[in-house]
């Protein structure tokens, strides 16, 4: 039996949206901030000012980690690298996720340890101090705001400076309330409490990157409504071989084969296929081979969901 096998390939790729000024101004704003709160944390003797301050300054590693892969991502291919070095994108965004979560753990292990030994703190310094984090912390998630629903790496980015907002509120509110109580313990339950919101806020990020980093299909694909479209385009009588992957935090790429008997059916039919995965799924990188029989390549098919 004769068949026909053409593989081709057609890209929608726009240049990411560059956010390398909105990463300075964070970066210098939270360095400032940084050393400011840790050295009234330590004046005062304030587990939540440190805590909150060493948080910080794991931001401003994840800050400098994502906007290196921001850089990285915009690097053209080379012989070497045919794909560049979008996947720096999802490389970054899972480390910030473990660099938090580590931060989270130390911060809640001297949170358990000072609550055995509570010491006195000063509740107006603790409002002060945090009050400027809500503010230094607002302005730079502010900064990346635009970019938290299409991009994991710059949402990682945003949802640490959303989060350190809360957290600064919630470390003046726990400096007022203990002005009022006087209550020593205040300040390490506040601190456990600033371990557990971040940690919550960052599991999220954490499960998405390791999700992508093994080549996972994107939470914002639907794999079976992708094959259920390409099997919906005139002529094709078979879709196997169908893989779905995130390129970076912003590029996703398919790859299938499509059995039609009728024969090859052109460009036009091609680009079509490309233009409609683009605009219903995102997918701006698809490879499509066209086989007028079934020719098994060796690759095993995703795994059928159980029946229900």
């Amino acid at each position: 039996m004769e068949r026909r096998q053409v593989s081709a390939g057609h890209e929608h790729s726009r240049a990411p949206v560059s956010f390398s000024g909105a990463f300075a101004v964070g970066i210098g704003l939270n360095i400032a901030f940084v050393a400011i709160e840790a050295f009234y944390g330590w004046k005062v003797n304030s587990l939540a000012l440190l805590a909150d301050a060493g948080h910080n300054l794991s931001d401003v590693a994840g800050l400098g980690l994502a906007w290196a892969a921001a850089m990285a991502v915009r690097l053209a291919p080379d012989n070497r690298h045919t794909y560049g070095w979008r996947r720096a994108s999802i490389l970054a965004a899972f480390a910030n996720a473990i660099l938090l979560l580590v931060a989270m753990g130390s911060l809640a292990w001297e949170a358990v340890h000072r609550l055995g030994v509570p010491t006195q703190t000063q509740g107006l310094t603790i409002i002060l101090v945090a009050a400027v984090g809500v503010v230094v912390n607002g302005i730079t998630a502010a900064l990346f705001m635009s970019g938290r629903s299409s991009d994991l790496n710059i949402r990682g980015a945003f949802l640490h400076m959303a989060a350190d907002a809360l957290v600064s509120l919630g470390v003046v509110g726990a400096g007022a309330l203990y002005l009022w109580t006087r209550w020593d313990w205040l300040d390490p339950v506040a601190s456990l409490a600033i371990a557990a919101v971040i940690v919550v806020g960052t599991w999220q990020l954490f499960r998405q990157s390791l999700h992508l980093m093994f080549d996972g299909v994107p939470d914002s694909v639907d794999l079976t409504a992708v094959q259920t479209d390409l099997l919906s385009q005139t002529g094709v009588e078979e879709v196997h071989d169908l893989h779905v992957w995130a390129m970076s935090t912003t590029d996703i790429a398919l790859s299938a084969h499509l059995v039609m008997p009728g024969g090859y059916p052109g460009q036009a039919f091609i680009d079509t296929v490309a233009d409609t995965l683009n605009e219903r799924f995102n997918i701006s990188h698809p490879t499509i081979q066209i086989e007028t029989a079934r020719k098994d390549c060796g690759c095993a098919p995703p795994e059928a969901p159980p029946a229900t």
